[in-house]
């Protein structure tokens, strides 16, 4: 195909960032906002020697599996990509991913798919599940038509003067939402599909704060202004709100008034602020201060207890992450003699999970206040059989094995998307658990590494995937693998 040349296509597949995959003639193209079962036209925008990057035209048969999507952005913001497929279909989808990448990269048979493959678990709602969500701000943008109806009937001074009106009209109005996908440029939209309904009345505080007072938005053009960000909590449990202003400063201006509204709100906890002056992508600054209440929120998995801060790496959706640590504490299937290593644990939520029912629990993670707060959730939930780590998962596994003799019963491992590294895998086969069970975000990753077991005197036991992202093409997945014994 030529750019700009459209063609009909049947889509019968998503690929990883959402989009409508469809051939003509064996040239394979992604279509952004298509989904399975769909025939569309699509203008081919971007070609390379076997598939191509095409925009969706018009859709000329809907799939049987199309719906309507309840946010009006959609299609604009990267956040929901494969939200106008109807729920069961995107469960489908997702199972047969995991299956397909178990099959295509992990070499293993359907037959034995079939024996160790559990239903996908999916949500009775999969709306309003995050309980942390992070919203950009910045001002509304005006384009050059825009700027000339402003304009229209007025000459000389009076459109100098009307220009500069306009100009200051847009800048003194903040607005918040999220980025368009692959953009910096920000939707507004205070009431996300997937957030808790209460983000709504909080950002609205927030936009309503900083026009009363004068506060300016972050622009990332000019690096000036204060507001950057704005992150909410919430415990699902608790009901505890939190909110971190990010911001390019030392201070957050006028805090007082920030304070007077959000207090307003039933289940405010902690108010805090993070600064941030780095002109680059990351979000968050490396600290935070607190402006009102405490400096964390509490909220519960199941009957282990959680303090969360501005900080801390917390599952979003929690109501699928106690169905995921779950069916992890029965895989690992502890009697209270086991000693478990918990590699990559966070802040420590499955290794508290798994404490209760094992005689030791060792847990592993790269980040130092994850480890402090590892150790904080240990003191108030009263676990003492919980010892962590600071470092890389291989270098401490390995080292404590080597110098110091460390044993594992059972290995939980629950990596980043890239997997685990060759030399932890190695080190894991050479401490000859009796499980291994594995908690993954990408499929792929996850095939590859459970090929390396089953070359190394491993089985695949049990495999399940779990809907922890509703609306969205990711699915984590958890697998029993068991000792072989010989």
């Amino acid at each position: 195909m030529e750019k700009n040349e459209t063609a009909v296509v049947t889509i019968d597949d998503i690929g990883v960032n959402g989009e409508g995959i469809g051939k003509v003639d064996g040239y394979t193209l992604f279509i952004k906002d298509a989904v399975i079962g769909d025939v569309v036209e699509a203008k081919l925008m971007k070609g390379k020697k076997n598939y191509g990057y095409a925009r969706l035209m018009k859709v000329i048969t809907p799939s049987p599996d199309r719906v309507e999507a309840r946010c009006a952005f959609a299609r604009k913001c990267g956040g929901c990509q494969i939200q106008e497929m109807s729920y069961a279909k995107q469960l489908e989808f997702k199972a047969g991913k995991v299956r397909g990448n178990l099959q295509r990269i992990g070499g293993f048979s359907d037959e034995k798919l079939d024996e160790v493959m559990r239903p996908i678990v999916g949500m009775d709602e999969p709306f309003c599940y995050r309980n942390k969500a992070q919203f950009p701000v910045g001002y509304r943008k005006v384009n050059a038509p825009d700027m000339k109806d402003e304009m229209s009937g007025k000459t000389g001074a009076d459109s100098r003067v009307s220009k500069k009106t306009a100009l200051r009209t847009v800048s003194a109005e903040p607005i918040t939402g999220f980025y368009a996908s692959r953009t910096h440029d920000i939707i507004p939209n205070t009431d996300c599909a997937l957030g808790v309904p209460v983000n709504e009345e909080i950002l609205q505080a927030v936009l309503k704060y900083m026009k009363e007072n004068k506060i300016k938005a972050y622009d990332e053009q000019t690096g000036k202004g204060l507001i950057r960000h704005i992150l909410i909590r919430y415990g699902f449990a608790t009901k505890e709100i939190m909110v971190c202003l990010v911001i390019n400063g030392a201070e957050l201006l006028k805090s007082e008034k920030l304070v007077e509204e959000l207090v307003k709100i039933e289940g405010m906890t902690s108010i805090t602020f993070s600064k941030n002056t780095r002109r680059n992508n990351v979000i968050m600054g490396d600290t935070y201060k607190n402006v009102w209440g405490q400096d964390y929120i509490t909220d519960m998995i199941g009957d282990v207890k959680y303090q969360i801060s501005p900080l801390s790496f917390y599952q979003v959706n929690p109501v699928q992450t106690k169905v995921l640590y779950e069916k992890a504490l029965e895989y690992a299937q502890l009697t209270g003699n086991e000693n478990v290593w918990d590699l990559y644990c966070g802040i420590g939520t499955i290794s508290l999970f798994l404490a209760k029912n094992a005689k030791n629990v060792y847990g592993v993670e790269i980040v130092p206040q994850a480890i402090e707060d590892a150790k904080n959730n240990a003191e108030i939930n009263g676990i003492t059989n919980a010892k962590f780590f600071v470092g890389k998962a291989e270098e401490v596994l390995h080292r404590e094995y080597e110098e110091h003799g460390a044993n594992a019963d059972v290995i939980v491992v629950d990596p980043p998307r890239k997997g685990c590294e060759e030399t932890l895998l190695n080190t894991m086969i050479e401490m000859a658990p009796e499980r291994i069970v594995y908690v993954s975000c990408d499929s792929a990753t996850l095939a590859r590494d459970l090929k390396i077991l089953c070359e190394h005197g491993y089985e695949l036991e049990e495999c399940m995937p779990v809907d922890q992202f509703p609306m969205t093409v990711h699915v984590e997945t958890v697998v029993l693998m068991s000792r072989v014994q010989k």
